[in-house]
Order: structure tokens, then C-alpha cells, then sequence
């Protein structure tokens, strides 16, 4: 099977060209868990297959390194638009990506013939909480508290196709997301688990974040959780809504217009070398 290793941010995953690489959908968990396998396999945060669509230009099928489907990557969905273009399969640079069902809208940067920057149209923030999912007796879940592990923490819940519990703390650079990020993940409050951001708010134009992402452990980077910091954010009233969000791979400019009521996410994509692996 060939490949294509990328990274947003050093949110990195195993791109592979569907349309030429047919995989049983049954084998395919298995699969990415082998890939995935920073020691054993290629390594990467999971597997992402890129496959036709009738409903868009290209469809994202994308899996987490333990081997279960996820719905959206902000950073995952920006190296699929590298990779159709550099690899030739469209010569737009305003394309759309399906992933789950939801569409996508993304415009390409492109620099000496290759993709630099995306930016992406993630939508509407979803903040309901029974459609994040998290149980709550309210219908935001806002700075609401949170038990884990017999410590109190308030979280602001949002999904962005995805969940997200974004946490607010005074510092975030020491902690041990690998003891921390579990509980999280896994309470339950959260029917299908949950992605944690850990948030350290600079001023009302920047913040830091460190993410544990479901299914993978802490990542570099997560697309989809800094769109819901951003949220969480503006929804507790830290920031402007236009946040430079500082990750441990880089940064990632994120805008939520409210009278639109959509997400904007602009960031880097890069590939980081191809090969082929018996499957």
C-alpha cells in the first residue's frame, strides 16, 4: 500500500489514496492501529483515506490511532486538500471535503505549484449539549464544574463535528496530560468521550493550548479543538472572536463569525515523506 506521511502543526497522519488502494472496511482498524504504532509501524495520530465522493470534490475517511473512526481533524482535513492538489487530482483551489456526512469548504494557498496554507470553513459550533453529546442539566454547558478524579475544574463544552470539553487554567506547560487526559476522556459525562483542551488565555487576542485528543492520547495539535477554544472563549467573554491559538507543533489562526455564525480556520500543511508498507 502507498502512502503519503503530513502533518498540520505536527498533527500528523498516514494519508492513502483510496480510489487506489482498496481496503475492506472490516480490516481497516486493524490496519490503522498497525500503521499508527510509532515504534512498529509508520507512526502518525491515526489514518486518513481519501476516497471519491458524489456529494463533494473528496471524501475524508479518518480514524484515530487506536483504530476507531472520528469524525473530523481541522488539521487532517488541511493536508487532504495538499494532497489532491500537489498530487494532481484537482487543480481548484477552492474545493470541498466530506467527512461523516458534514461538508467542508476549503481555500488553498498555493506557493511554486505546491500547497502552503488552507484555510477551512468548519461551520456552525454546535454548544448544545445534548448534541455535543455531554449530560448536563443545562442546555450550554459554560464554565460549568466538572469532577475528575476528586478535583473540580469548570469546562465549556463544544462540538465542532466533533467533541470538545475546553478547560481554562493559569498554566498549562507542566501538566501530565498522559494522567490527566484519560479521566477526562473517558468520564461519564461524555457518551461518546471526549477531546480536553487544556487553555492558558494570553490576552484577548492569543492563547496557549495543549489538547488530549480521544482514541490517540495528548496530540501536537488539534484543528477542530482550537476552533472550539476560540469558542469557548468569546462564550466566557477572554477574548476577541479573530485568536491566534498557540500549539506545541505551531499556531493556527482561528475566527468565529458570529453574525455568520461560522468558524474559520486558517493553518499550514506539509507533507513529510511518502513509501509503501505491505498491509
Amino acid at each position: 500500500m502507498k502512502f503519503t506521511k503530513m502533518h498540520g502543526c505536527g498533527n500528523d497522519y498516514i494519508y492513502v489514496d483510496g480510489a487506489r488502494e482498496q481496503i475492506s472496511q472490516d480490516e481497516k482498524p486493524e490496519i490503522v492501529k498497525r500503521l499508527s504504532d510509532r515504534h512498529f509501524g509508520i507512526g502518525g495520530d491515526g489514518v486518513i483515506f481519501i476516497n471519491p465522493s458524489t456529494e463533494a470534490d473528496f471524501e475524508m475517511e479518518m480514524y484515530n490511532a487506536d483504530g476507531s473512526r472520528a469524525e473530523m481533524c481541522g488539521n487532517g482535513i488541511r493536508c487532504v486538500a495538499k494532497f489532491v492538489y500537489d498530487k494532481g487530482l484537482t487543480d481548484k483551489t477552492s474545493i470541498s471535503i466530506i467527512s461523516c456526512g458534514k461538508i467542508k469548504y476549503l481555500d488553498l494557498t498555493v506557493e511554486d505549484g505546491k500547497v502552503s496554507t488552507v484555510k477551512v470553513n468548519m461551520g456552525s459550533p454546535i454548544i448544545k449539549a445534548t448534541d455535543i453529546p455531554v449530560i448536563s442539566e443545562r442546555e450550554e454547558v459554560i464554565a460549568e464544574p466538572i469532577e475528575v478524579e476528586g478535583k473540580t475544574y469548570k469546562m465549556t463544552c463544544v462540538s465542532m463535528g466533533n467533541p470538545h470539553a475546553v478547560i481554562f487554567m493559569d498554566e498549562i506547560t507542566g501538566l501530565p496530560l498522559d494522567q490527566m487526559g484519560p479521566p477526562f476522556e473517558n468520564h461519564v459525562r461524555f457518551p461518546k468521550r471526549i477531546n480536553t483542551e487544556f487553555v492558558k488565555v494570553i490576552d484577548e487576542e492569543t492563547v496557549d493550548m495543549r489538547v488530549w485528543e480521544r482514541g490517540t492520547g495528548e496530540t501536537l495539535a488539534c484543528g477542530t479543538g482550537a476552533c472550539a477554544t476560540v469558542v469557548a472563549c468569546v462564550l466566557n467573554g477572554l477574548t476577541k472572536e479573530k485568536v491566534t491559538v498557540k500549539l506545541l507543533g505551531g499556531n493556527l489562526q482561528i475566527q468565529w463569525d458570529r453574525k455568520e455564525n461560522l468558524v474559520y480556520m486558517t493553518g499550514p500543511a506539509a507533507t513529510v515523506f511518502e513509501g509503501e508498507v505491505e498491509v
